[in-house]
């Protein structure tokens, strides 16, 4: 019985599920570019069986398209959708900022603290898809303090398509830095437990990420 055969944990599905989804957001896998689970699965060392669950899921989220006797192919990014996702943001975002501010665990604030102190550096990184990766470390581990699974999954979701669209236009985009540097004030309010601050701050995050997007299209 071969690998891909057998029942595997769900440990397998979700790292296969991870990179492969990492890869579409950061754009290294385009958009319209073509996905082959046998290739995948040779790449991340792992059986077919997860990575077909992995893509099942990632259909879901929007990231991948598959068509009957054609294959399973990243979807395109589309801009008409920024208005759709920032305004979904525009909600949930100050609502787990201030959801994290005041339920983070001592623990939590100092990890958050950690990543404020690499944030606040975030202007001697040249490279752009550095800036990018930090980014969405910033997003997910404030969804994560938030403390709410389901809000989580909702936002990662969203952030993950916003993401897209940032790195269509990385390269285009000026003041990326200052833009993620923001996110230094927003953790400060986060970890000095100022529920109001962190709402503000992360709507106005928000917000600038549309105008950024709109400015350069």
């Amino acid at each position: 019985m071969s690998l891909q055969d057998v029942s595997l944990p769900g440990s397998l599905a979700d790292r296969a599920y991870e990179a492969i989804r990492d890869r579409l957001i950061m754009l290294d896998i385009r958009p319209g570019e073509p996905l082959n689970d046998e290739l995948l699965a040779q790449e991340l060392a792992t059986g077919r069986t997860p990575v077909r669950e992995a893509l099942k899921r990632l259909e879901g989220d929007r990231l991948v398209v598959a068509y009957p006797r054609r294959g399973t192919f990243a979807t395109a990014v589309d801009i008409t959708d920024l208005a759709h996702i920032s305004e979904i943001r525009a909600e949930l975002e100050p609502l787990a900022a201030a959801r994290a501010a005041r339920n983070a665990s001592t623990a939590t604030r100092a990890q958050l603290s950690a990543i404020a102190a690499g944030i606040a550096g975030a202007h001697q990184i040249d490279e752009r898809r550095a800036l990018l990766r930090r980014d969405v470390e910033v997003h997910r581990s404030i969804y994560r303090a938030a403390g709410n699974p389901h809000l989580e999954d909702i936002l990662v979701r969203q952030d993950n398509l916003a993401t897209r669209i940032w790195g269509l236009f990385l390269d285009r985009l000026p003041g990326l830095a200052g833009h993620i540097g923001e996110h230094a004030e927003l953790l400060a309010a986060i970890i000095e437990g100022d529920a109001d601050a962190a709402a503000r701050l992360a709507l106005e995050h928000v917000v600038g990420f549309e105008k950024a997007i709109r400015d350069v299209m």
